[in-house]
């Protein structure tokens, strides 16, 4: 083994090890059979070709360098599951780490880490790496074979960018390729701006995937209601915990950490503690999304009554919320300003928190941008890009997105929501710790929009005939 195998070995090795004799380490690298992969070429192949095409027509003539990343740590020697980076694998399919997507004047390379030699190593000690600890990783040939991409080893990747050329680097997702690389802040941005900004309007494979995630996450909420004496006896954590099961049964991971917000918490918009109490007669909002294996998410809320019946008072504010999501998403069309749902949604919950006779003003004077006292109660945003990003393609310019127009194929989230704080005294006692949200998953199509999380009801009757059914 040379030295620099070696020291590579040792950085991923723990003091706790026991040592590794040299008749140990010769034994562990015999007998040791070949074996390869034959894989079929993975249906994004064709799909990633197109946008790699399309981001090297973007700067011409020069080198784009975009990593997947490597792991993080989670505590002292264990790592984070590893996640590829969103650029990364929009351009390649690679989900593995450590690996560089180049393309250089239009000709694209794939620099990854394969599977551990035997003839080092790494296969039995590395544990990070090694195939013993970590599991196989594939080979490059059957990187290649599947995702259609000229692909070499990581530790070619040095010597090709030190070589003179005007070079562009996605920077912030793995620090080992940041520094091969002399940085031009203003450039590399305008990468990761464009990067973002190819990725806004989704192709054909992209909507089945979401489609995919909207399936699953559908199958996590039904799931999470057939349980629901559970959620009672135990929780928010058991909700939690059943929506992931299914999660990493059926897709890759949970998009982003759910929010199980029974009673008061469902006031906080980010609630992911996911600690408290699941009380019958309190509503529960649960904002849940899984991740395909493709690592595109879904992202629905729903906020359901505990005891299977909304009170008349849940329901009015319910009736309220699901009004003005559904006029958000009525006044989606390609053309439109991204915007368009959110100021549709605020119109009906400022009418609404008026006849409530919440407002120090009429609604036309709360809805000034100059004003947005309704916001009190509503407090963010109705839509957000949705794709391999929960908050997907965040890097745009603002004139793009959000201050852009929808384009048909773009998928976008409505949700609207209203929040009583428990000490808020401006509202009646009786609202105060009410949360109601509900949010689903659109794209945008030439006549309007596609609900793409359509198979989980809204109605709040039809919410009580789907858990009543589910609940047996």
């Amino acid at each position: 083994m040379s030295e620099d195998t070696q020291q590579h070995t040792d950085e991923h090795t723990e003091s706790h090890d026991p040592a590794v004799p040299e008749a140990y380490a010769a034994f562990m690298r015999e007998g040791w059979g070949e074996r390869e992969l034959d894989l079929q070429r993975h249906p994004v192949a064709d799909f990633a070709d197109l946008r790699r095409k399309r981001l090297s027509e973007a700067f011409p003539g020069e080198r784009l360098v975009v990593p997947a990343g490597t792991f993080k740590v989670r505590a002292n020697d264990t790592d984070y599951r590893f996640r590829a980076d969103t650029a990364h694998t929009w351009l390649s399919g690679n989900q593995t780490s450590d690996a560089v997507v180049v393309i250089d004047d239009g000709q694209a390379v794939l620099y990854a880490r394969p599977r551990s030699s035997r003839e080092t190593d790494e296969f039995f000690r590395d544990r990070q790496y090694g195939e013993l600890w970590a599991g196989r990783r594939p080979s490059l040939r059957e990187i290649s074979d599947s995702l259609g991409i000229e692909t070499r080893h990581i530790a070619d990747l040095p010597d090709v960018l030190r070589s003179g050329h005007r070079t562009r680097v996605h920077r912030g997702v793995d620090p080992s390729v940041d520094r091969l690389v002399l940085a031009d802040d203003d450039r590399d941005a305008e990468l990761t701006r464009v990067l973002a900004e190819l990725r806004l309007v989704k192709d054909e494979w992209e909507l089945g995937e979401l489609q995919h995630a909207c399936d699953i996450t559908t199958l996590g909420f039904e799931d999470s209601v057939r349980d629901w004496d559970n959620a009672i006896r135990y929780g928010e954590r058991w909700i939690e915990g059943t929506f992931f099961r299914r999660a990493r049964a059926m897709g890759n991971d949970i998009g982003y950490d759910s929010i199980v917000g029974g009673g008061r918490h469902a006031t906080t918009l980010h609630w992911i503690d996911n600690t408290g109490p699941i009380t019958p007669g309190d509503l529960v909002l649960l904002d849940m999304g899984a991740e395909a294996p493709s690592l595109y998410t879904a992202d629905v809320t729903r906020t359901l009554p505990v005891s299977g019946t909304f009170t008349p008072l849940q329901r009015d504010l319910y009736a309220l919320v699901l009004t003005a999501q559904q006029r958000g998403m009525d006044a989606i069309q390609p053309g439109e300003t991204f915007r368009v749902a959110h100021h549709a949604a605020m119109d009906v919950l400022a009418h609404g928190l008026a006849d409530l006779g919440l407002l120090p003003c009429s609604a036309e004077e709360a809805l000034d941008p100059q004003s947005r006292v309704h916001a009190r109660w509503t407090l963010h945003g109705v839509s957000h890009m949705l794709g391999m990003d929960v908050h997907d393609c965040a890097q745009a310019a603002a004139e793009t997105y959000p201050e852009g127009d929808l384009a048909e194929g773009m998928v976008l989230t409505v949700e609207p929501g209203l929040y009583f704080q428990e000490d808020d005294l401006l509202v009646p006692e009786e609202l105060r710790g009410i949360g109601i949200r509900i949010e689903d998953d659109v794209v945008v199509t030439a006549e309007g929009c596609r609900n793409l999380s359509a198979a989980l009801p809204r109605d709040p009757g039809a919410v009580e005939e789907w858990m009543g059914s589910l609940r047996g």
